[in-house]
């Protein structure tokens, strides 16, 4: 019987090589003038999400049997964790590979054959996630777009923001309240989760706006005016559907740590080339201390970040509980990236502001997951509240 510990105990070296050797030739075709040019025309990165569709990572966690690879969830976090690592970013098209978990796991027989392979091959898109709203932010309990059942149908109303790539997405996967909150007694009770085929739903009750942002990760706002459904939209069971989003966060968390784990490998990388080329007062400036130990401390938060993200991804293939290991991986990622972000700013010195280097970009991009998809406070909260017993903070 395969257990998490012996799955982690052979993690601990660099895994999956052959998936990091196609992704870093995948990523050397889009060099850092690539994403310098998106960013000036804040265009989306089509031929990177292309290329990797093309390879069949983006349908990595899509079972062989609906046209996918069928990997585990630790390959996923590898293909990740090498696109930042080269320079590259997978914001653009990272949510295809969990939001289509919730279709896999929830979804009818029917919606899975007629969504699924058209995902794996690139046919379709399911990259956009329906979920945050102006005024509610992370209670998403408390969020108010409604989803009301007329017949064959639901007609939808409200709102959506920092709705990423739904301009560039054939579908969205959508929670929506279906029962008003005062007739339910459970907050959690009456949302439900929907697959709407944008391309039909645009121009007829739907309405995307684009949010220009500090990064080039084509966010949006999305407005919902009396959007008609075809009821067999719903995904599993209405009212159930706070459930079946909670089910892929574990998923979520864990791939996008890896991303920061890539990030901060980047950042690392750079900053020790250039400390050990860099000369000021004959001597390079990596002699010196100053700039040796941030760069140093950064690596270990990495190192460690690192070690629990992978556990968390052993113990989620092993099909056991990783919440823990899920949230306190990516909080530690973020940070770490973080770090190694700081501490490569700092070695470059002005030289770091200079686009042509790369690094504010990626500065810019690294800062995010310290608060999306999931911030730090909350992290902590779940840490003092589910692991340490600690009374609720809200």
């Amino acid at each position: 019987m395969e257990t998490y510990t012996e799955e982690f105990g052979m993690a601990v070296e660099e895994d999956f090589p052959e998936i990091r050797d196609s992704i870093r030739r995948i990523c050397d075709q889009f060099g850092g003038e690539y994403w310098r040019a998106l960013d000036e025309k804040e265009a989306y990165p089509s031929e990177f999400v292309t290329a990797l569709t093309e390879s069949g990572y983006l349908g990595a966690l899509i079972p062989e049997e609906y046209g996918g690879s069928g990997m585990p969830l630790r390959a996923a976090a590898v293909i990740l964790e090498e696109i930042h690592a080269a320079g590259c970013s997978a914001g653009a098209c990272h949510a295809q590979m969990y939001t289509m978990g919730t279709v896999l796991r929830h979804g009818s027989a029917e919606q899975k054959n007629k969504y699924l392979p058209a995902i794996a091959s690139g046919e379709l898109r399911l990259q956009a996630f329906g979920v945050t709203e102006p005024t509610t932010g992370t209670d998403t309990t408390k969020l108010k777009t409604r989803a009301v059942r007329e017949g064959d149908s639901y007609v939808i109303n409200g709102q959506k923001v920092w709705t990423s790539r739904a301009l560039f997405s054939d579908l969205m996967l959508l929670l929506a309240r279906t029962t008003p909150l005062d007739q339910i007694k459970k907050k959690s009770d009456g949302l439900s989760v929907f697959l709407i085929d944008m391309r039909e739903a645009r121009g007829n009750g739907l309405t995307i706006q684009p949010l220009k942002a500090m990064v080039n990760h084509n966010t949006t706002e999305v407005f919902f005016d009396n959007l008609r459904i075809p009821a067999d939209s719903l995904i599993g069971e209405e009212g159930k559907g706070f459930k079946y989003i909670l089910d892929g966060m574990n998923a979520e968390r864990i791939l996008v740590g890896s991303e920061a784990i890539g990030d901060a490998k980047w950042f690392t990388k750079k900053s020790v080339a250039y400390a050990s080329e860099r000369t000021v007062f004959e001597r390079p400036i990596g002699q010196n201390q100053g700039i040796q130990f941030p760069i140093a401390r950064a690596h270990a938060q990495t190192v460690a970040a690192e070690l629990v993200l992978r556990k968390a991804a052993a113990l989620y293939d092993a099909h056991k509980p990783c919440g823990d290991e899920a949230n306190m991986g990516k909080m530690l990622a973020s940070e770490a990236s973080w770090a190694a972000g700081e501490a490569c700013m700092q070695t470059h010195g002005g030289f770091a502001f200079a686009r042509e280097y790369d690094i504010e970009r990626k500065w810019r991009e690294t800062r995010l997951f310290q608060i999306a998809p999931v911030s730090t406070n909350l992290i902590l909260s779940y840490i003092g509240q589910h692991m340490l017993g600690m009374p609720r903070s809200f």
